[in-house]
């Protein structure tokens, strides 16, 4: 049973709100994301960033490989004081338990991004009562960016350097280079 206004669930015992966790599948990891990163460090001393490992089998199949994301993330987020880097798979809110943190970091970019964290935020708040979810507005010089976007602009050899930190655009471009980034037909901007 969930609990009501002034009752607490038997995890709120276990549960560090000064700890939080900004799950996501960072397909790359953009400045964007860098950015809810740091924000969300000025607020919680304790900032894990969670790399979604998507299981085999999933909708979505990443172009880097789960390590791969880990790695490029924490090298995107080493000046970040009190912020950690590992993989996860499941239910945000299991990471966030797994964690001992109480707060989900989620960024908003756009209009739309609202009404899916919006139900998120109620799901999980349903699923876990003890845990809160945090959204950020994106700065607007990153509000366009989607990793997706990068992907993108990245396979049609644009450049991405503004969009995305160093070691992502050399990870990008090694990827491109070796036909990982080859345009296929009627895909995103190619067909636009």
């Amino acid at each position: 049973m969930r609990p009501t206004t002034g009752e607490h669930s038997p995890d709120d015992r276990r549960t560090d709100y000064s700890a939080a966790v900004f799950p996501a599948t960072f397909d790359p990891v953009t400045r964007g994301h860098v950015a809810i990163a740091e924000r969300a460090a000025r607020v919680f001393p304790r900032l894990v960033l969670g790399v979604y490992a998507h299981p085999d089998g999933s909708a979505k199949s990443p172009l880097f490989t789960t390590a791969e994301r880990v790695a490029l993330v924490r090298e995107a987020v080493v000046h970040i004081p009190g912020a950690e880097v590992t993989s996860f798979a499941g239910l945000s809110i299991e990471f966030a338990r797994g964690q001992g943190a109480g707060v989900i970091v989620r960024g908003l970019r756009v209009a739309d991004d609202f009404e899916f964290e919006r139900k998120m935020a109620m799901m999980n708040r349903h699923l876990a009562p003890s845990i809160e979810t945090m959204l950020l507005i994106s700065d607007p010089d990153h509000a366009y960016v989607s990793a997706s976007i990068v992907r993108e602009v990245a396979r049609m050899g644009g450049d991405v350097s503004s969009l995305v930190p160093p070691g992502v655009q050399a990870a990008l471009m090694a990827k491109r280079n070796a036909g990982l980034l080859a345009v296929e037909a009627g895909d995103g901007y190619a067909a636009r």
